[in-house]
């Protein structure tokens, strides 16, 4: 018995104790919980088998969820946010943002300001149709134009996937079967240049059939982390 008023106690803490938000505003703990059960959910189905990894990432949930809960709260964005659901939302418009960009447009801005840190959209073709998300660049080489992004990987400046990468990557018969049987198969990559329309579009987990709009999908931890470092004012680095 006393184990388990140590654990209620311990739960019960995560939320009543978790600062000045947790008691000053309601949707503090509705936002944590949405978030927890979200993220458990993820883990559950995709998570590490590395125990030692495991139990890293479950040991830093308590402090990640705090920080996205505080920033959907209290934060400059142009986005709504659904506490419910612990997620950011907008209108979504009837087709994807920025699949039409300029290219040189879009060298040119990375050019000036792609940078360690810097949060940046990726559109994401599938077979099921397409969606945008957060990722954040890790490196950038300006000898060859090109800049590396934490999850989707290397990009020219100009948005298009790096040739090295394509190269690495490249289908075999074996590999290109999957594309065709898995809806959720990543059919093409592109970096897009941050604009309002697009960044509040991956915040929101806009998806775009072929034909139509999609249900919203439900961003990660880690997306939503992301989102918390955006500087909407112009998209470049803060500070």
């Amino acid at each position: 018995m006393a184990s388990d008023g140590h654990t209620s106690s311990t739960q019960s803490g995560f939320f009543s104790n978790s600062g000045e938000l947790g008691g000053a505003q309601p949707q503090f703990t509705e936002i944590c919980t949405a978030l927890y059960e979200r993220e458990l959910l993820l883990i559950a189905h995709k998570g590490p088998a590395n125990v030692s990894i495991l139990r890293r990432r479950l040991a830093g949930l308590p402090h990640h969820i705090r920080s996205v809960a505080r920033y959907l709260i209290d934060n400059n964005s142009p986005l709504d946010i659904d506490p419910h659901n612990g997620s950011w939302f907008i209108k979504q418009p009837g087709k994807c943002p920025g699949i039409t960009q300029s290219i040189d447009k879009k060298y040119q801005w990375y050019r000036q300001y792609a940078d360690y840190g810097l949060v940046v959209p990726i559109c994401i073709t599938t077979l099921e149709g397409m969606h945008i998300e957060l990722d954040s660049i890790d490196s950038v080489n300006r000898t060859t134009n090109t800049l590396h992004t934490n999850k989707h990987g290397w990009f020219s400046l100009d948005g298009e996937v790096a040739h090295s990468e394509i190269e690495t990557n490249q289908y075999t018969p074996e590999k290109d079967t999957p594309c065709f049987t898995d809806a959720n198969a990543v059919l093409k990559r592109q970096l897009l240049k941050p604009t309002t329309a697009i960044m509040a579009s991956a915040c929101s987990g806009h998806m775009w059939r072929h034909k139509s709009k999609g249900a919203p999908r439900a961003l990660s931890l880690r997306e939503m982390r992301l989102s918390t470092h955006i500087n909407w004012k112009n998209f470049t680095l803060k500070g």
